[in-house]
C-alpha cells in the first residue's frame, strides 16, 4: 500500500501535538495558509482546538494564562509582519512571568527575504527580547527536530520559543520515513534537593527566631499542602504575594491575605514585626514590599531568582516541597512558636469591620470598589479561575476580595493593561470544567473590547466583572501623587452592558450597590458569557 504523503507543516503540528500542545489561539491569513491547513485537519481529529481571536495580542496573553493556569504549554498563530509584531506585548507577559508559550509566525517566501518585501520583518529581531528559542523553518531544516527543540527550550526555560515558517516551505513535501518528534527521553524531572548545609542553617535560623512568618509566592504553586502542614506544625502565619492570591483560603487561621501594595494591613504588620522571613517561591520585587532590614531565607527552584533584587540572609536552591519536608525534618525535635492564631483573627475582625464601613460610603459618584469585592466573595464559586486586568480595580480586588480556594491570573511582572480578558479566554480552555471570572476596568477592557465576541462564538461562559468609573482612575492618581495635573485620563465609553446584549452576550448594568448580588447571582446562572458593567466611584477605591 502506497504511504501517504506528508509536508512540513503537517509533521511539526504532529509534533507539537506530541508534547502536549492542544490549544492554538490566532488569526488565519495569507502567509500561514499552509501551517493553517494543518492545524485545521487536527483540529478535525480532534488534537487541537483552534480559537480565532480578533487581535494578535489577545491571541499571545490568552496563552500566557493558559499556560500560567495548567502549566501546560499553549500556542498562538500569526502571520508575518504585523500579525506577528502584535503578538509581542502578550509574549513578553510570559516571559517575564516565566510561562511556556509556543509562537508561530508566517513569513515571506524564502526568496524575498532581505529584499524589504511587503510584510517582511526581521522577526528574529523583532522577538530576540521575549524568546529563548527563535529559529526559521527552512527546506533543509530537520523539521521534527526543530519543533522538538522549540518545545524543550520552551518547557526547559519556562520561557516563549518561537518559530517562523515562510510561505513556500510550509506545504513541502518531507520524506516519506519522516517521524513525528515527541518528548520521549527529552525531559528531566524538574526535582532538586536542596543542599543538607543550607537546610542545617535554615533549621538554625527557625530555632533562633521567636516570630518566623511565611511568604508564599507563584512558585509555591505545587507545593501548598507542603507548606500549609509546615506553617500549621510550626504555628507560622502564612501570607502571599498578589500572584499567590489563593494559594490559601483568607478564612485559614493561620492566612494573613496578600502582602504588598495590594494587601491587607495584617499581613503588612504582621511581617514587619517578625524577626524571620521564610520566602517561599517569590521574589523580592518592589511591589510586594518585602521588608530589606529582616533576616530572610529564600527558597526558589530558579537558582537565578535567588538574591534576584537583593542580597537575602540564605538563598537556598531546591524544590520547595523537598525543602519544606527537609527543613520540617530537621525540625522534628524543636517546640512549635507561639500561637499566633487569636492575635490574626482579632486583625480580621478589625480589617472586615473597617472593609464595612469602606463598602459602605456612598459620595453620590457611583459604587466604592469594597461594596463590588465584598459581593465579589459572597457570589463567587470556591473553585473559580479569576483573571485579572491591571489598574485600580486591581489593587482594590487585592485588598477586599476574600479568597476561599479560587485561582488567581494577572500579568504579574509586565503588569500589562488590556491583559485581563483575554487571560479569562486562556483559562476557559485551560480548565473548561471550572468557573471562569474576568475582572477589569473600563479602560483595560477598551483595548481588547471585540473579544467579547470571540468568547461568545467559542461559548466561552467567561463571567466578567467590569468596574466602570469613566477615566484611568490609577494614572490619574500617580499624576497627582507627583503634583502634575490631571491629564488626558477621562474615557469616553459606551454603555457596556448594552454592548455585550449587541454581541449576543448577556449584558447586566449595576447602577446601585444593593443590586451588586442580584446581578452576580443572574451572571453565574447565564449558560455563557455575561458581563456585569458596574458603575463606580474612582474615589473609592
Amino acid at each position: 500500500m502506497e504511504s501517504q504523503s506528508r509536508n512540513v507543516s503537517e509533521l511539526m503540528v504532529d509534533t507539537l501535538i506530541n508534547w502536549g500542545v492542544h490549544h492554538i489561539f490566532g488569526m488565519v491569513g495569507h502567509s500561514n495558509l499552509g501551517l493553517a491547513e494543518a492545524i485545521r485537519q487536527r483540529c478535525l481529529t480532534g488534537d487541537l482546538q483552534f480559537i480565532g481571536i480578533r487581535h494578535e495580542g489577545a491571541a499571545a496573553f490568552a496563552a500566557s494564562a493558559y499556560a500560567k493556569l495548567s502549566g501546560r504549554p499553549a500556542a498562538c498563530l500569526s502571520i508575518a509582519g504585523p500579525g506577528a509584531t502584535n503578538l509581542l506585548t502578550g509574549l513578553w507577559d510570559a516571559h517575564m512571568d516565566r510561562v511556556p508559550v509556543i509562537a508561530l509566525t508566517g513569513q515571506v517566501n524564502s526568496n524575498m527575504l532581505g529584499r524589504n518585501s511587503f510584510q517582511e520583518v526581521d522577526l528574529h529581531k523583532a522577538f530576540a527580547g521575549a524568546a529563548c528559542f527563535s529559529q526559521t523553518v527552512y527546506k533543509s531544516s530537520d523539521h521534527a527536530e526543530l519543533m522538538n527543540l522549540a518545545m524543550k527550550s520552551a518547557l526547559e526555560n519556562r520561557d516563549v520559543a518561537h518559530l517562523v515558517f515562510p510561505n513556500d516551505v510550509q506545504e513541502l513535501e518531507v520524506d516519506e520515513n519522516a517521524a513525528p518528534g515527541s518528548p520521549v527521553g527529552r525531559i528531566a524531572r524538574r526535582k532538586i534537593s536542596p543542599a543538607k548545609k543550607d537546610v542545617d542553617q535554615a533549621a538554625e535560623l527557625f530555632l533562633r527566631a521567636e516570630r518566623p512568618v511565611i511568604i508564599m509566592g507563584h512558585g509555591c504553586l505545587q507545593s501548598v499542602e507542603t507548606v500549609v502542614s509546615f506553617a500549621k506544625a510550626w504555628n507560622i502565619p502564612l501570607m502571599t504575594t498578589f500572584k499567590a492570591k489563593g494559594f490559601i483560603p483568607d478564612s485559614h487561621p493561620l492566612a494573613c491575605g496578600v502582602l504588598g501594595l495590594s494587601g491587607t494591613p495584617m499581613a503588612m504588620r504582621t511581617m514587619r514585626n517578625a524577626d524571620l522571613l521564610l520566602v517561599l517561591g517569590a521574589a523580592f520585587a518592589p511591589h510586594t514590599r518585602i521588608a530589606e532590614d529582616i533576616p530572610a531565607i529564600q527558597v526558589d527552584l530558579d537558582p537565578a531568582a535567588l538574591g534576584k533584587f537583593r542580597p537575602v540572609t540564605l538563598p537556598v536552591w531546591g524544590d520547595i516541597q523537598i525543602t519544606m519536608e527537609e527543613l520540617g525534618k530537621a525540625l522534628s525535635a524543636a517546640v512549635p512558636k507561639e500561637n499566633p492564631r487569636p492575635e490574626l483573627a482579632e486583625q480580621w475582625e478589625k480589617w472586615r469591620e473597617t472593609k464595612a464601613n469602606r463598602a459602605s460610603k456612598d459620595q453620590g459618584k457611583g459604587i466604592s470598589s469594597a461594596a463590588v469585592f465584598e459581593a465579589m466573595s459572597r457570589r463567587t464559586p470556591a473553585n473559580a479561575v479569576i483573571a485579572l486586568d491591571v489598574g485600580d480595580n486591581t489593587y482594590s480586588f487585592g485588598r477586599y476580595f476574600e479568597s476561599k480556594h479560587q485561582r488567581v491570573l494577572l500579568s504579574g511582572m509586565l503588569g500589562s493593561i488590556g491583559s485581563g480578558y483575554p487571560a479569562a479566554m486562556g483559562a476557559c480552555c485551560a480548565a473548561p470544567d471550572r468557573p471562569v471570572v474576568a475582572v477589569t476596568g473600563d479602560g483595560g477592557f477598551g483595548q481588547y473590547l471585540g473579544e467579547l465576541t470571540t468568547a461568545v462564538k467559542y461559548r466561552m461562559p467567561i463571567k466578567h466583572v467590569l468596574l466602570n468609573n469613566s477615566r484611568l482612575g490609577k494614572i490619574a492618581k500617580e499624576q497627582k501623587a507627583d503634583k502634575k495635573t490631571v491629564w488626558s485620563t477621562s474615557l469616553r465609553n459606551p454603555d457596556f452592558a448594552k454592548y455585550a446584549e449587541i454581541c449576543g452576550a448577556r449584558g447586566i448594568r449595576v447602577e446601585s450597590a444593593y443590586n451588586l448580588d442580584g446581578a452576580l447571582e443572574q451572571a453565574f446562572a447565564y449558560n455563557g458569557p455575561a458581563l456585569v458593567e458596574v458603575l463606580t466611584d474612582p474615589d473609592l477605591v
